[in-house]
C-alpha cells in the first residue's frame, strides 16, 4: 500500500514549506477508495520538465525538481500534468508524505544518511500526522478484509447471478367462447357453449447469469420454469393471451442464450442459439409499459408484434449508431426449434425465419420514433403470422392445414413512436401492416393484408416512486383483405377487434411489485356476434 501513496502530487509542496504544516486545511475525508482511483491514476515522472504546468517561476519549482530527480516520489496526472494548486486533504498529505519519506529513507541507507536537522523535521512531521495514519491503516486494513471476504464467497468473477419470480392470478369472463366467422358457419358455436370461468394461479421462475469477458460484453445464460397457462383454453382465442404466460410443467430448461458484444465505438453485435428475441436486438419503443414482468398484463400491449414479434428464436444481429440521434439496426433470426433441425424444410435458412432492420430517431431523451421493416416466412406446418396476438386469420390467413399445407412469406412494416412528457407522462403507440403471400398449396399466388395499432399512455411514479399506472387502448392484429373464401365466406374479419387495458404497479420495495390489472376484448376474433371477453389479473413479481 505505500507504493500506492507515493504518487500524490502535492507532497513536494508540502516538504518544501516543512513544519508549516497549518497550511493544509482540514478538509471532507475521502474514502480508501476515492484515494485509491486518484492515485491510480496518476504516473511517476523522471523530470520536472515533463510536467506541463510547472514553471521555473514557481514557488515551490526547486523542491519539486529536487524530490522528483533526487528522489522520485512525485507523480504527475495521465495529460502531463501537476496540478499542484488543488486542495487535498490531511489525509492525502498523510499518505504521500509517509510513501515520499519511505523512498527517502531508502535511496539513503536509513537515519544514518540524513543530517540532524533534516533528520529532525522528518520525525516531527511524521508525528503530526500519526493520527491521520493508523487511522488510513486501519481503513485500508479493513477493505482488504472485506475484499478477501468478498473474492472467497463470491458466486464467480465473471458472472452475475440474478433472478425474477411472478405469481399470477387470472381469471376469465365472459358469456361464450370467440369463435371467426368460418367456425361460427360450420357450427362450432353449438360445441363450444361458453368461457370456463375458472380462476387460476401460476408461476414463472427466471434465474440469469451474465457473464462477461472483457467488461463491455455479455453472454446471458437464462434459465425458466413456468406453469401459467394460454387463457385460449378457456377463451378461444389468443387475443386474451397475457404478457408472461407459458406453461412447461415446471421444469427448469434453458430459456435464452444470447451474447452480445461491442465492436468499436458504434456497433454492437449479437449471436444466439435460444431465445434470442427480436426485442434483444430492436428496440421496441415502449419503455414504461413493454416489460412482461412489470409492464402491461396482455401479450398483446408490450409491443408492435407484427415487427417486434415473429419467427426467432437462433440468429445474429447488430446495432450501429450513425450518429447520436440515429441508429440503424439489423437481424436474421430462424425459429429456435427449426435452427438446430437437419431434416428437410428446417435448418437456418429452410426452417421458419425472419430477417428485419429498423431506423430509430432520438433526438433528445424525450422523443423515439422507429421505422421497422421485417421480411418473414414459414413452411405450411408453422405459419403464425401474427405471432400468437391476434385473430385466428391474422395468424394463418390462408387456413394452411395438414391437408393442405401453405407456405406463407410477409413483408411487414411498422411505426413505433414514444413521447416523454417530463418525468411524470409517456405517450406512446405503433401501427403495423403485413402484406403475406401464399407460397403454396391450393391457393398460391394469394395475397392477403394484415393490420394492427395501439395507443399507450404511461404515468410513472404516481402515487409513490417505482408505482405506475398504464393504459393500452388498440386493434390487435387481423385480416383486413384476403383473395381467399371457404364456401363464400371471406376469410376476412368481419368487424375489428379492440383492446382496452388498464393495469397499476404498486412498488412495494425496490425488488418487489403488485399489479393488478385487466383487459377487454371488443369483437373478439373479428366478429361482433362474438361475446365481448374480460380478463383480470393480480401479477406480483419478485427481483433477486
Amino acid at each position: 500500500m505505500e507504493q500506492l501513496w507515493r504518487v500524490s502530487p502535492l507532497i513536494a509542496g508540502a516538504i518544501a514549506i516543512l513544519g508549516s504544516t497549518t497550511a493544509v486545511k482540514a478538509q471532507t475525508i475521502p474514502s480508501v477508495d476515492a484515494l485509491a482511483e486518484s492515485a491510480t491514476e496518476r504516473s511517476q515522472v523522471t523530470s520536472v520538465s515533463q510536467l506541463s504546468d510547472v514553471q521555473p517561476t514557481d514557488w515551490a519549482f526547486q523542491a519539486l525538481q529536487s524530490l522528483v530527480e533526487r528522489y522520485g516520489c512525485i507523480a504527475g496526472y495521465p495529460d502531463g500534468t501537476y496540478r499542484g494548486n488543488r486542495a487535498l486533504t490531511r489525509y492525502e498529505f498523510a499518505a504521500g508524505l509517509n510513501a515520499c519519506l519511505d523512498q527517502v529513507l531508502a535511496l539513503v541507507g536509513g537515519d544514518e544518511g540524513i543530517d540532524p536537522e533534516s533528520l529532525a523535521t522528518i520525525r516531527r512531521l511524521q508525528e503530526e500526522f500519526a493520527a491521520e495514519l493508523a487511522t488510513l491503516r486501519g481503513r485500508v486494513d479493513a477493505l482488504e478484509a472485506r475484499t478477501a471476504e468478498l473474492e472467497a464467497n463470491q458466486f464467480s468473477t465473471t458472472t452475475k447471478l440474478s433472478g425474477e419470480v411472478i405469481f399470477g392470478l387470472e381469471n376469465a369472463f365472459g358469456e361464450g367462447r370467440a369463435l371467426n366467422p368460418l367456425q361460427r358457419a360450420n357450427g362450432v358455436d353449438d360445441k363450444d357453449p361458453g368461457v370456463d370461468d375458472n380462476t387460476i394461479f401460476g408461476d414463472r421462475v427466471r434465474l440469469v447469469l451474465d457473464t462477461s469477458f472483457t467488461g463491455k460484453d455479455r453472454l446471458r445464460t437464462r434459465l425458466q420454469a413456468s406453469n401459467i397457462a394460454n387463457l385460449n383454453g378457456a377463451t378461444g382465442t389468443d387475443e386474451t393471451r397475457l404478457a408472461y404466460d407459458g406453461d412447461n410443467g415446471n421444469n427448469l430448461v434453458l430459456n435464452r442464450l444470447h451474447y452480445r458484444a461491442p465492436i468499436g465505438d458504434k456497433l454492437t453485435f449479437h449471436i444466439g442459439t435460444t431465445g434470442l428475441d427480436i426485442d434483444q436486438i430492436f428496440d421496441v419503443t415502449n419503455p414504461f409499459l413493454a416489460s412482461d414482468a412489470t409492464g402491461v398484463v396482455s401479450r398483446f400491449g408490450r409491443r408492435n408484434p407484427l415487427v417486434h414479434r415473429n419467427y426467432e428464436g437462433a440468429g445474429i444481429g447488430f446495432n450501429y449508431d450513425i450518429s447520436d440521434s440515429l441508429g440503424f439496426s439489423a437481424f436474421y433470426l430462424a425459429d429456435g426449434g427449426d435452427a438446430g433441425s437437419p431434416v428437410p424444410k428446417d435448418g437456418l435458412f429452410n426452417g421458419a425465419h425472419s430477417a428485419g432492420a429498423q431506423l430509430d430517431f432520438t433526438p433528445g431523451d424525450a422523443f423515439h420514433l422507429s421505422l421497422t421493416y421485417l421480411r418473414a416466412y414459414a413452411p405450411g406446418d408453422q405459419v403464425n403470422v401474427a405471432s400468437s396476438t391476434g385473430t385466428d386469420f391474422a395468424q394463418n390467413p390462408f387456413l394452411s392445414a395438414a391437408d393442405d399445407p401453405v407456405a406463407t412469406s410477409g413483408n411487414h412494416l411498422g411505426i413505433q413512436t414514444n413521447v416523454k412528457l417530463g418525468d411524470r407522462v409517456g405517450l406512446g403507440g405503433w401501427a403495423g401492416a403485413a402484406f403475406v403471400n401464399a407460397e403454396s398449396g391450393s391457393v398460391e399466388g394469394a395475397d392477403a393484408t394484415i393490420f394492427n395499432w395501439a395507443f399507450n399512455l404511461a404515468f410513472p411514479d404516481l402515487g409513490g416512486k417505482g408505482n405506475l399506472l398504464g393504459f393500452v387502448v388498440g386493434q390487435p392484429p387481423h385480416v383486413t383483405d384476403n383473395d381467399i373464401s371457404v364456401n363464400g365466406i371471406a376469410i376476412e374479419d368481419r368487424d375489428a377487434p379492440w383492446h382496452l387495458e388498464a393495469l397499476y404497479r404498486i412498488a412495494v420495495s425496490d425488488k418487489i411489485s403488485v399489479t393488478p390489472g385487466a383487459f377487454y376484448i371488443i369483437n373478439p376474433e373479428g366478429d361482433d356476434r362474438n361475446e365481448n371477453l374480460l380478463v383480470g389479473v393480480i401479477r406480483t413479481t419478485f427481483k433477486f
